[in-house]
């Protein structure tokens, strides 16, 4: 389902990553409620799915603009600095979209 975070995070664009990935870092000041997509795993499968997250990336806990929270994606905050911040964009599909039509 689609669902967006509370305004606390900031995106970036993982460039140095291949292929490049969304880093959702949360922050004090100057974030923003993001697009996302909340799926359903079996429990059996997890262990297998964590052990492909690739550093910077891990998984915590994320706060939605319900005041709900999900577990999902986070990512390291040093990374940012590396990394195209894409917060304007809202969400990764939409910041993938623009870079396809440009």
């Amino acid at each position: 389902r689609a669902a967006t975070t509370a305004p606390v995070y900031r995106l970036y664009a993982l460039n140095q990553l291949s292929p490049a990935r969304p880093g959702l870092v949360r922050v004090e000041e100057g974030g923003a409620g993001i697009a996302v997509e909340i799926w359903r795993m079996p429990v059996a499968a997890l262990g297998r799915f964590v052990t492909g997250i690739a550093a910077p990336l891990g998984l915590g806990t994320l706060v939605l603009e319900d005041g709900g929270t999900v577990a999902g994606f986070i990512c390291e905050a040093a990374a940012a600095s590396e990394a195209r911040d894409i917060t304007g964009h809202g969400g990764w599909r939409a910041w993938m979209a623009s870079q396809a039509a440009a």
